[in-house]
């Protein structure tokens, strides 16, 4: 199976449309055609076109980013779909497919019913496909891309699977077809070329066996109990949930990941499903920690007649590093185990904590992220004390670069009792930030008679005093 279009059609496939379009990366300072539909293809544009000369011939070319990564895994979707046909399925290359359909073919009719069966389902999905069969890897290949019912000695060389340089220097030499390599003598081709061009000719013709290795299915982590009575009780599917975690929690263990999503499945005799979404703080594979924080979505379970089946899986897992057991501060799990308790509640992305950021302006030198998703910023400290409180600068009436012995800010009187700076703090001249396009401001910590601790600036190339935030 060779899908020649396997980029676009999965992008169209959501939005599909008939005019011309392209995916583009970028490659050597310049961005190329990466995929292209049949609609650019029609125009005379190709793969590794440069973008500004297919935009001269094709004006109303539409184009996206490439996601190789989103590619991979459409593929990777396309292999599970084609174990419907074989259970032997490899990847060949980036856009295509092996299989080994030997004692399969019949299953469904024959092998051009199985054909016509992948043919109709690919068109029906809207993705480009190209069929080719042969006894052989190598002559499947090739088939596939110059032509399903060829005769494999008449087909080019390049479909021999080799590199476009061979491939010039074989068809110099007279050597257009896969025939007349065949027919050549060996000896002077792999004095010139190397083994791989007898290797591929030999794996095409049989004489070397080349076979599928398919995809190893990623692990499963998800357990069940089917109970022989019904249970209603929250401390019966509590004990049962225990017994799901320990076997699920030891996997993880043994393969050295942690789970920070679990989906535990309650079916009632009625056959009705109700499901519990937990989802964690922190990679997890302790039962202990987890059992506890099952308790209150468990609480929320209509168990109608009973519950006869209860399933457990890990929908979301993460790697998870080998931990010290003793002499450990566990003052983090204990966070992460508040973090999810409250996230049950509120849910997880509502749950923010600070995070320090490169830059000594004040209104960027932090983040706000979900606390779930971030580390803890233990152990940063800031140059300089930084107030509580930041807003935006307020203006103030005084003269002068020291801090004034007296000023009014927001309809009240101050009088400065310490004052602490100057804090000379420039702008950040690669960013365009409108708020400090006067320059330079001089910091102060003013410690005032009346309690307020406030933080002024004065800016010296246009003379004037400002309040920006207050310490606690």
């Amino acid at each position: 199976m060779w899908f020649p279009r396997l980029a676009s059609n999965r992008v169209l496939r959501g939005c599909p449309s008939e005019a011309p379009f392209a995916l583009i990366h970028k490659e050597a300072n310049a961005e190329r055609l990466y995929c292209l539909n049949d609609a650019a293809h029609s125009l005379g544009l190709y793969r590794g076109m440069n973008l500004a000369d297919a935009r001269a011939l094709c004006p109303d070319l539409r184009s996206r980013p490439a996601r190789p990564d989103l590619d991979a895994r459409f593929l990777d979707v396309l292999r599970r779909w084609a174990m419907r046909y074989c259970p032997w399925v490899g990847r060949e290359g980036a856009d295509g497919l092996v299989l080994d359909v030997t004692g399969s073919a019949h299953l469904w009719g024959g092998e051009a019913a199985m054909l016509e069966d992948m043919r109709a389902v690919m068109a029906r999905t809207g993705v480009a496909l190209r069929l080719g069969v042969g006894a052989t890897r190598g002559a499947a290949w090739a088939r596939a891309h110059y032509g399903e019912d060829a005769d494999l000695a008449q087909l080019p060389v390049a479909a021999l699977r080799i590199g476009a340089e061979t491939v010039t220097a074989l068809q110099r030499l007279g050597l257009r077809s896969i025939g007349a390599v065949q027919g050549a003598a060996r000896a002077p081709l792999a004095r010139r070329f190397g083994p791989e061009l007898l290797l591929r000719l030999d794996q095409a013709m049989g004489a070397v066996p080349e076979p599928i290795t398919p995809e190893a299915e990623p692990p499963q982590y998800a357990t069940r109990m089917t109970l022989p009575e019904p249970i209603g009780l929250v401390a019966d599917v509590m004990g049962v949930t225990q017994r799901l975690l320990e076997p699920l929690c030891a996997k993880l263990r043994a393969q050295h990941m942690g789970a920070r999503r679990l989906l535990l499945t309650l079916r009632r005799v009625d056959q009705a499903s109700q499901q519990v979404d937990l989802r964690l703080a922190a990679p997890m594979r302790d039962t202990a920690r987890i059992l506890p924080l099952f308790q209150r979505g468990i609480d929320t379970i209509e168990a109608g007649f009973g519950i006869d089946m209860i399933r457990l899986e890990a929908v979301l897992v993460e790697p998870l590093a080998v931990q010290q057991i003793g002499h450990v501060d566990h003052g983090n799990d204990r966070l992460n185990d508040l973090i999810t308790r409250i996230g049950t509640r509120i849910g997880l992305e509502n749950i923010q904590r600070f995070q320090p950021a490169d830059s000594h302006i004040p209104e960027h030198s932090f983040l706000i992220v979900p606390a779930a998703h971030s580390p803890s910023a233990s152990g940063w400290h800031a140059p300089r004390p930084r107030p509580i409180t930041l807003f935006p600068p307020e203006p103030i009436m005084a003269k002068g670069a020291e801090p004034p012995a007296r000023f009014r800010w927001r309809r009240m009187s101050f009088s400065t009792g310490r004052a602490v700076g100057p804090e000379r703090i420039a702008p950040e001249w690669w960013f365009e930030n409108p708020a400090w396009a006067s320059g330079l401001r001089d910091y102060w910590k003013v410690d005032t008679r009346e309690g307020r601790r406030l933080w002024l600036f004065y800016t010296p190339q246009s003379p004037g005093w400002y309040v920006h935030g207050e310490f606690a």
